[in-house]
């Protein structure tokens, strides 16, 4: 009989020790998951997150298409506003998961990285306003970045462009912290805030409002309507966009994104394309190239009436107060609901 007690008291002594020594190992297993477990829990989050949302009582112009990221201290959601022009039938983000190679990072600003990436999958493709989902391995938080690139840039070259801002949030921190030339990351298209318009469809102007990084996905949906500018003017044919106003706001000229290419497109197509760019908080002098596109002080409602008819479709992005203002300002001026598409980040 003792013999079996020591026996019993000897196994229960190994059992302890394999626990403790295998502790760490398994806690390294939780926290660094393959690029599969991450797609994983992102779909069954999404599909979670959608059915709360749907049973919600929001407004019906007002829909939510992303669940909030896993980041502690800022949830982000996307939010779509319309069903804008070639909205229709969409879904909320495509299958094609594709590996991407960072190829080019450049400081866009003091606190944005620009990132150029390289995808693999000739069957990724996306629609000038859409965002992606940003998977690290190792990095257990998947982020979701608007492209600021145009759709024929992919096509040509099969590279998207992201610009980043420096922020807790864990994939942000990655960018600017650890991401180098080849790194190497998984990208999926989302979102319903987007301009794809139809040879067939009616000409329309477009108004965009952008505030801060909320630049992005009106920078991608400006480069395309260039890029459908310079199509009907080599063929006599495509899609006729009609004229493009951008108000851009941000702090200072340092973090107005990059405002040399909007300059080259309004130089480009001076009677198409054209910008005024405000800034709110400027103490440095502004530079003679900027002074004329540049006004001290946050974009007026005045200035977005001026704008108002029926061919015009109203796209904005920024801070969630800058969105709600100018959406429902717009609103009271009796601009159709399905005119007026938004994505709000916070």
């Amino acid at each position: 009989m003792s013999s079996l007690l020591l026996f019993f008291f000897f196994f229960l002594f190994f059992v302890v020790v394999v626990v403790v020594v295998s502790a760490p190992c398994l806690k390294v297993l939780v926290l660094i998951p393959t690029l599969e477990q991450l797609i994983s829990s992102k779909e069954t989050a999404l599909t979670s997150e959608k059915a709360r949302w749907m049973s919600s009582c929001y407004p019906c112009h007002v829909q939510i298409f992303s669940p909030p990221y896993s980041d502690s201290k800022k949830l982000i959601y996307h939010l779509k506003g319309c069903q804008g022009l070639g909205n229709k039938g969409s879904s909320p983000f495509t299958s094609v998961v594709s590996t991407a190679k960072v190829c080019g990072a450049a400081a866009e600003s003091p606190s944005v990285k620009r990132l150029h990436l390289l995808v693999a999958d000739k069957d990724f493709s996306f629609k000038a306003g859409q965002w992606v989902d940003f998977f690290i391995p190792g990095v257990s938080v998947v982020g979701g970045f608007s492209i600021c690139s145009s759709p024929r840039l992919l096509k040509q070259e099969r590279m998207i462009e992201l610009a980043v801002k420096y922020a807790n949030h864990p994939p942000a921190l990655w960018i600017h912290n650890q991401c180098t030339l080849d790194s190497e990351v998984a990208v999926r298209v989302g979102g319903e805030f987007f301009f794809d318009p139809q040879p067939a469809d009616a000409s329309r102007n477009l108004v965009l409002i952008a505030g801060g990084v909320g630049i992005n996905p009106l920078l991608s949906i400006l480069r395309h309507a260039a890029d459908l500018h310079r199509d009907r003017a080599n063929k006599g044919s495509g899609y006729e966009v009609g004229t493009i106003k951008l108000f851009y706001s941000a702090k200072n000229t340092s973090e107005l994104l990059f405002k040399q290419n909007i300059l080259d497109l309004v130089n480009e197509f001076p009677e198409k394309i054209a910008c005024s760019l405000h800034v709110t908080k400027q103490t440095t002098q502004i530079s003679a190239e900027l002074q004329p596109y540049i006004t001290e002080g946050r974009i007026t409602e005045k200035e977005i009436r001026d704008h108002i008819s029926k061919e015009t479709l109203f796209y904005i992005c920024g801070p969630p107060p800058m969105t709600d203002f100018f959406s429902k300002q717009l609103e009271n001026s009796h601009v159709p609901k399905e005119h007026i598409c938004f994505e709000k980040w916070w």
